[in-house]
């Protein structure tokens, strides 16, 4: 099973498919919850253009440890759905 330095460092190389495959198997066979893969599954979903993917992991980073640097992303993630004009879209 890959650690969450080498999932990190495939998901920088732009592969967020392998990633999420697997962030998926380490989350699968971990025995404790970890904040870090759920932000990093956050992320991949996040390069994908999933944003509720990307916020529902975050979300699951932040249950598990308030100080995640999940927090951060989802404020950012929130943010940047929230800047779009619907009006732009009917016209």
């Amino acid at each position: 099973m890959y650690e969450l330095d080498a999932i990190e460092s495939v998901l920088r190389e732009g592969d967020a498919d392998e990633a999420i495959r697997l962030l998926r198997a380490f989350i699968s066979a971990s025995e404790t919850p970890s904040d870090r893969a759920y932000y990093l599954l956050g992320n991949a979903f996040r390069k994908k253009g999933d944003w509720q993917g990307a916020i529902n992991n975050y979300l699951e980073a932040m249950a598990i440890n308030p100080d995640s640097p999940a927090r951060n992303a989802y404020t950012i993630a929130n943010e940047i759905l929230d800047f779009y004009n619907k009006d732009m879209y009917n016209q």
